[in-house]
């Protein structure tokens, strides 16, 4: 192109030159020779550039935008557009390859997570088992305790009223009698031996009269504890029991009334031996202890047993979930399902105690109406001025 465009000004300043030039005086060619010359010139210049130039634009269509010519830019940039567009073709395929693989394993693993969560869920956790071991037990246990309540008041009662057989049947010395006796075989001490009562110190000296024979162990162990602690129950509320009313004693009118204040005494002691018995029965030996609480117990520092009361399944529940650390451990490890029926558990735990602490309440609030029904009889009884016998003549 640069070429073309030198021959062109070449050629023109030749015109130029031709064209301007004066006339020599003695030029033999006519003006029109001369002026047939350069048409002529201008013509063959014309047809030669444009041929050149024609010839020159194919060359460059032909290197340049020719899509027949394998060598041309077209060509090449084409067959790099259309490997471009392959490779990009290619490689979005590749991605949703790559993509569907992902979101497919990435399913997989959503269905997976959720399987497990899903069985974390539903699986209940070896904490939740032996917590359910341990109501089952407190169940049974409370079960016992109340058998037993009506055990031991079915013996104090009849005691209590001197019933027919009983120590107090024929008055208080012979009850008297049957207490010191019952006192020396069982816990003998050592003043009572110097005194020469009885001949060998007890197991449990004197423990009819101590407060441990109640409280002291939340199990009363079966091979005297449950004896001494009603034993003490006796020493604390009705040691000696009044003899029964016989014959005229209750037929006449005095005797009546007699018997009316006596039947009141009864009911007042059976209210305060049915107190001390409830008591007594929480701690009887009923239920027999698994494997995870007996280590409970070790780890509280206990020695283990093979049965225990209600108040010891009790104490363990409670005590577990305070200082145990394999409890508090899985506590930590608990999906949120786990979690919530642990405290379902504790609150059913609390609810039943609730009820115990209630029923507990009500023997209280009995035996305070009766203290105040006492307190006001004898403030009336001590108030009133006694009044003359009419003389009635017959």
């Amino acid at each position: 192109m640069r070429k073309l465009q030198t021959v062109a000004i070449a050629a023109a300043s030749c015109v130029c030159v031709l064209a301007v030039a004066p006339r020599p005086a003695h030029a033999l060619i006519s003006e029109a020779a001369v002026v047939a010359a350069i048409k002529a010139l201008q013509s063959f210049t014309g047809n030669a550039l444009n041929t050149m130039t024609k010839n020159l634009t194919d060359s460059i269509d032909s290197n340049l935008t020719s899509l027949t010519n394998p060598n041309s830019v077209a060509s090449l940039l084409t067959k790099g557009f259309t490997q471009t567009a392959n490779y990009a073709k290619a490689q979005v395929g590749a991605q949703s390859q790559l993509i569907d693989a992902q979101d497919a394993a990435m399913a997989g693993f959503l269905r997976r997570q959720q399987e497990t969560e899903i069985r974390d869920e539903h699986m209940m956790s070896p904490e939740f088992c032996a917590g359910l071991d341990a109501q089952q037990s407190t169940i049974a246990a409370s079960k016992a305790s109340r058998s037993a309540v009506i055990a031991i008041t079915k013996i104090t009662d009849p005691r209590g009223e001197a019933k027919k057989g009983t120590p107090s049947y024929y008055g208080k010395s012979q009850g008297s009698d049957a207490l010191t006796s019952l006192h020396l075989r069982r816990y003998c001490s050592s003043d009572d031996v110097d005194a020469g009562l009885c001949t060998a110190v007890s197991q449990n000296p004197d423990a009819d009269q101590h407060a441990a024979s109640f409280f002291a162990s939340d199990t009363l162990s079966a091979d005297g504890g449950v004896d001494a602690a009603n034993d003490y129950a006796t020493t604390l509320i009705q040691p000696i029991a009044p003899a029964a009313l016989r014959g005229e004693q209750m037929t006449s009118i005095r005797g009546r009334e007699v018997a009316t204040r006596r039947r009141s005494y009864n009911s007042r002691m059976s209210l305060a031996r049915w107190v001390a018995a409830y008591v007594t029965s929480l701690g009887v030996p009923s239920v027999t202890l698994t494997s995870d609480q007996k280590a409970e117990m070790t780890a509280q520092g206990q020695q283990p047993l093979e049965k225990a009361s209600w108040l010891q399944v009790m104490a363990l529940e409670v005590g577990r979930r305070v200082s145990s650390v394999a409890w508090n451990a899985s506590l930590q490890k608990m999906p949120p399902a786990s979690l919530l029926r642990e405290i379902a558990t504790e609150m059913a735990q609390s609810n039943y105690l609730a009820l115990q602490n209630y029923r507990l309440g009500l023997y209280q609030a009995t035996m305070s109406a009766t203290r105040i029904a006492q307190e006001e009889e004898a403030a009336f009884r001590d108030g009133l001025t006694p009044m003359p016998s009419p003389t009635i003549n017959p």
